[in-house]
């Protein structure tokens, strides 16, 4: 009976830890960063959340959370850009892939299972659409677009 129930914890095991996987998923994501921060108690890691943006406006979804593998070391060049993203208000994609199982299970890779392979800037106006008109820089709190029928609003005047 012994034999019976160590060989079966064994095939537990090894399902267990071949059913883990690297790549789970695979995506890209489109945002600007709301918070890009270095964090952790035991093991640091860079860690974000991005507001997702569609055709130019936020989505009303919770944010992307992601982190930069820790097992990496080849990193740096894609966090100074995040860095600079997060300042300076920029619109970026994110490519990033998913883990599964246990390959993250002490979040000793970073604190969420999506980690981050790529970065391209696409906006770096994103923030401050209004510099150009107004010569001033300004702060973007949420995206929001008006349409204004002026036949509407011309009756609304005379009234």
């Amino acid at each position: 009976m012994k034999h019976i129930l160590s060989m079966a914890m064994v095939a537990v095991l090894m399902l267990t830890f071949s059913s883990c996987k690297e790549n789970y998923s695979q995506g890209e994501k489109v945002g600007n960063l709301i918070e890009f921060a270095k964090k952790g108690v035991i093991w640091d890691s860079w860690e974000g959340r991005m507001n997702l943006t569609q055709t130019g406006m936020n989505t009303s979804g919770e944010p992307f959370q992601f982190s930069f593998d820790n097992d990496r070391t080849d990193q740096d060049s894609l966090i100074n850009v995040l860095y600079q993203a997060q300042v300076e208000g920029w619109k970026v994609k994110v490519k990033y892939h998913a883990v599964w199982g246990l390959k993250n299970v002490f979040a000793n890779r970073g604190e969420t299972d999506y980690f981050i392979d790529d970065v391209e800037v696409l906006d770096r106006d994103f923030a401050n659409p209004l510099r150009q008109v107004t010569g001033r820089q300004g702060h973007v709190v949420d995206t929001v677009w008006v349409v204004i029928d002026k036949a509407e609003a011309l009756k609304h005047l005379h009234r």
